[in-house]
């Protein structure tokens, strides 16, 4: 069984990174072109939210030994196999996985369109995972 108050404190700190994008309405595409602290602000809850995305699947992998992931899309591969994740959404992760490296290792050309929709159109991905999470690890408490 993976540590339940750390995955806990990760899922409720990752709910609130959405939370606050969420919250953001006021950001429009005009704000979002114009004004670089929106721009920063949207990046970095971005990455930030996917990180914890990682972190819980790090968790995962490291708790239960399985094997290494050769890379963060693997990482979300691996939870596929082992049930956490249904199949059909892996690439939903795995394209997480992509984004997450655009931001970090080619942050000078980030697509605005892409940032933009994705603060627009996928912030419910982390709400799947989150919900994905949560039904593997009730199901692993009622095996316990």
């Amino acid at each position: 069984m993976v540590d339940r108050e750390l995955l806990s404190r990760k899922l409720s700190r990752l709910q609130g990174y959405v939370d606050v994008l969420k919250s953001a309405e006021d950001i429009t595409w005009q704000k979002y072109q114009s004004d670089i602290r929106a721009k920063a602000f949207i990046e970095r809850y971005l990455h930030v939210a996917i990180e914890e995305v990682i972190d819980i699947a790090n968790h995962f992998v490291s708790f239960h030994g399985w094997r290494e992931p050769t890379g963060y899309r693997d990482l979300f591969l691996i939870l596929a196999v082992h049930g956490i994740l249904p199949e059909n959404h892996l690439s939903t992760f795995q394209n997480m996985a992509s984004f997450r490296n655009l931001l970090v290792y080619r942050y000078e050309n980030v697509d605005d369109e892409l940032v933009f929709g994705i603060f627009r159109k996928h912030l419910g991905d982390f709400d799947l995972f989150i919900a994905f999470v949560m039904r593997w690890a009730e199901e692993d408490t009622k095996q316990d």
